[in-house]
C-alpha cells in the first residue's frame, strides 16, 4: 500500500514517529482532496498541493512523487475505511434486513462526513493508472460484493425472487449522489436518512415477493 511505502522512504523510528507521521498524512490528505475538489484533477498542480498541504515542492515530490500518487491514497484510504467500517458493524447483526440497513447507514455517515472526498471520487473515478487504478478497483469490487451478499441473504431468508446485481447499483446509485443535494439545514442527519432509503429501497426489493409468490 502507498501508505506503508510512504514510511518506509522515510524510516519508521517508534511508535510516537510512526503515530504523528500518520496524523501528518491524514492532515496532507485532506489538504489534498479539498485541492482536486476545487480544481479538478486536471487543474490542480503540484505547487497548488505544496502550498495547500504547507509542504515545499521538493519534500512533496520526495514524498509522494507524483498527484497521481496523492489521488490515489485518497481512494485507497477512502475505499479501505468505508469498508472496514462497513464489515465491523456488519459482523454484530445476523438479521438480514438489518445488515443491509446498517449498510446504507455506514455508507451514508461516511459521505456526508467527507463530501470533499466522495466528490473527488465520484468525479475523478478514472484518472488512475501504473497499478494504481487497479488496486482501488479491487476495493471497490470487494466493497460491491459485500452489498451484494447481503442482498443474496435476504433474497434467501425470505424466498424472494429479484437481481442482486441491478438492487445493488440501485442503491449505489440512490447514495453515492447525495454529496450533490444534501443541505443540513433542512434535509436529515445521516441515521435519518438511512432509515428513509432504507425504508424505499427494501420495500421496492421486498415487493417482490407478491410476484414470487403469485407464481408458485
Amino acid at each position: 500500500m502507498a501508505t506503508s511505502t510512504t514510511l518506509s522512504r522515510r524510516g519508521s523510528k517508534s511508535a510516537a514517529d510512526d503515530s504523528r507521521f500518520e496524523r501528518r498524512l491524514a492532515e496532507i490528505l485532506g489538504h489534498a482532496t479539498e485541492v482536486f475538489c476545487d480544481k479538478g484533477y486536471e487543474g490542480a498542480s503540484m505547487r497548488d498541493l505544496s502550498r495547500a498541504t504547507g509542504m515545499s515542492l521538493a519534500g512533496l515530490y520526495y514524498y509522494f512523487e507524483s498527484k497521481e500518487r496523492l489521488l490515489y491514497m485518497i481512494q485507497n484510504h477512502t475505499f479501505t475505511t468505508i469498508r472496514d467500517r462497513a464489515k465491523a458493524r456488519l459482523a454484530e447483526v445476523e438479521n438480514p434486513e438489518q445488515r443491509i440497513r446498517i449498510f446504507i447507514q455506514n455508507h451514508l455517515e461516511y459521505f456526508l462526513g467527507n463530501q470533499k472526498a466522495m466528490k473527488v471520487l465520484s468525479h475523478e473515478d478514472d484518472v488512475l493508472r501504473n497499478g494504481f487504478g487497479q488496486e482501488v478497483a479491487a476495493l471497490k469490487r470487494e466493497y460491491y460484493r459485500i452489498c451484494l451478499g447481503l442482498l443474496d441473504e435476504l433474497k434467501a431468508a425470505r424466498g424472494l425472487d429479484f437481481s442482486s446485481r441491478i438492487c445493488v447499483l440501485s442503491l449505489f446509485g440512490m447514495m453515492n449522489w447525495i454529496y450533490t443535494w444534501h443541505n443540513p439545514k433542512i434535509d436529515s442527519s445521516a441515521e435519518e436518512l438511512a432509515r428513509q432509503m432504507g425504508d424505499i429501497f427494501l420495500n421496492g426489493a421486498c415487493g417482490t415477493e407478491i410476484r414470487t409468490r403469485r407464481k408458485s
